[in-house]
């Protein structure tokens, strides 16, 4: 061996103790080594391709990524180009510029002038005169009349004086007040629940309480008929969704049924199952048989989320909603969700159910915990409504004498179709179809002309919003036709409501016939 191997030899092994006694200075070696063993022991190709991503990690941080050896990424351009490329350039609208037709319906919607009420004032630019009307408002969702309530506008500007404009930030912080506290418990007893939670923004209460419970994996049965706000919330639960046919009792349980079969077979665990679906469908007016879901939920062990948006506060003898209405316990729905602005003419919702349900929501309801809490003034103002409509529980007498005029009215034409529930304040009235080719097109044209001439005679209604379902089967129902929504409210007398049937019906009778 010559001179230069042996000292060649001498420094690898140099090299070789140094790098010995870093690996050994290094904390947790002994637990470093074992799992290289082990890990090679069981899969030798895991351990190289980790060897490989960390070398890459390294490699990645100690790489210096605003210059590439020397040489600069960015292109420098001249004072006159930079200004012929700022003058050139023209960015892209946020939104698609509105054909004639979409801005004509845009330009042709009835506008509020001054406050909402029973009886507010009304502009269109095809309304005959030239200044605004009052109308009898059968399109806002006023049932209990709680726009009309004095006492509701006193408390707002006391709240308004003691605690200012708006909370400022989500409850979690410091925008919970002891209004908002209160209103939690008087949903819980206005609702007959252990406890509730308040949510700032009704469209958001599915999307944040289905997705707080459900789960990717997680099994949620819902009805074809749901509104949009449940259709996102489920999309956003990314659970496994399975749809029953509206209002069919027969094809819940078969959906029920199946997905019993389906597990027994697989042999998995038990994942969370849910049923959801609307108390007073938006869509048509119909009501859930909601004794026949709970003895599903139970005989097929499943939980069940109930939306009471357009029933809480609204049907029942005192307006506790379907369960009261249909004499259901209210033990029996897991969890009752609603919206504030309906019945209670304030915002934002609520959801009610046991304490621990609602505790679980105080960190996993995106809504509650993302979200600004709402004002003071609002949040006291369902409380103050809700105590209005306990001590006077006859609004719902005058609510359904009001329901029934206009169905009287309505309900011997032959012309149209009348899906909603006899007891529903919420009434749909659909163009019955004397033609196959009559697409939705060419009903909506002749809703708007129904429409125009009511209020031209001073009742307002509106044709039912729609957006684009998540799934192509939504849209293709009966409850997904077109329709005239009537928004029964309990704020005009029974001349007034009889005088605006006998409006509506002349109206639909001039344009699509007896």
């Amino acid at each position: 061996m010559t001179k230069t191997e042996s000292m060649d030899q001498e420094s690898l092994h140099g090299l070789f103790e140094w790098i010995t006694w870093v690996f050994k200075s290094i904390p947790g070696r002994d637990i470093i080594l074992r799992y290289i063993a082990s890990s090679y022991q069981n899969d030798p190709i895991r351990s190289l391709l980790e060897l490989i991503l960390f070398i890459f990690a390294v490699r990645t941080i100690l790489q210096n990524r605003t210059r590439a050896r020397g040489t600069s990424h960015f292109i420098q351009f001249s004072e006159d180009e930079i200004d012929y490329l700022v003058n050139e350039f023209e960015p892209e609208p946020l939104c698609a510029p509105l054909d004639a037709k979409e801005k004509d319906e845009l330009d042709s919607v009835p506008m509020v002038v001054g406050h909402a009420s029973a009886h507010p004032m009304v502009q269109a630019p095809w309304m005959t005169g030239t200044t605004p009307r009052r109308v009898m408002n059968l399109a806002s969702f006023n049932f209990t009349g709680m726009l009309n309530e004095p006492e509701l506008q006193k408390q707002a500007k006391e709240m308004l004086h003691e605690y200012g404009v708006g909370s400022c930030s989500p409850p979690g912080f410091y925008g919970i007040s002891d209004q908002h506290i209160r209103l939690e418990a008087s949903v819980a007893s206005f609702f007959r629940k252990d406890a509730s939670i308040v949510y700032s923004q009704g469209f958001s209460i599915m999307s944040s309480v289905v997705p707080a419970f459900c789960k990717r994996g997680d099994v949620i049965v819902a009805d074809v008929g749901v509104s949009f706000a449940i259709q996102k919330a489920l999309e956003l639960s990314r659970s496994h969704i399975y749809w029953y046919d509206h209002n069919d009792m027969d094809s819940l349980e078969h959906v029920l049924s199946y997905i019993n079969r389906a597990h027994q077979q697989s042999r998995k665990p038990l994942t969370r199952r849910f049923i959801v679906t609307e108390a007073l469908f938006e869509a048509d007016g119909t009501v859930t048989d909601l004794p026949t879901i709970v003895d599903l939920k139970k005989k097929y062990k499943f939980r069940m989320i109930l939306d009471e948006s357009y029933s809480a506060g609204v049907i029942g003898a005192t307006g506790r909603g379907l369960t009261e209405l249909q004499k259901v316990d209210p033990d029996d729905v897991d969890i009752i969700v609603g919206n504030l602005a309906v019945a209670f003419a304030t915002a934002g919702g609520f959801c009610a159910s046991t304490q621990e349900i609602v505790k679980h929501q105080r960190i996993n309801g995106l809504s509650y915990v993302f979200s600004a809490a709402m004002p003071v003034m609002l949040a006291n103002g369902s409380t103050v409504a809700m105590k209005l409509l306990d001590a006077n529980p006859s609004v719902y007498d005058k609510l359904h004498e009001n329901v029934s005029i206009l169905r009287k009215a309505l309900d011997p034409i032959t012309s149209i179709i009348i899906p909603s529930a006899p007891e529903s304040p919420l009434v749909h009235v659909q163009i019955k179809s004397k033609r196959d080719d009559m697409d939705a097109s060419a009903q909506k044209e002749l809703l708007t002309k129904i429409e125009r001439l009511a209020l031209n005679q001073g009742v307002w209604i509106t044709q039912t919003p729609h957006l684009p379902s998540i799934r192509l089967q939504l849209d293709q129902g009966p409850w997904a036709r077109p329709s005239l929504r009537i928004a029964v409210t309990s704020a005009l007398s029974v001349g007034e409501m009889a005088q605006a049937a006998d409006i509506v019906r002349a109206s639909i009778v001039s344009v699509v016939g007896p």
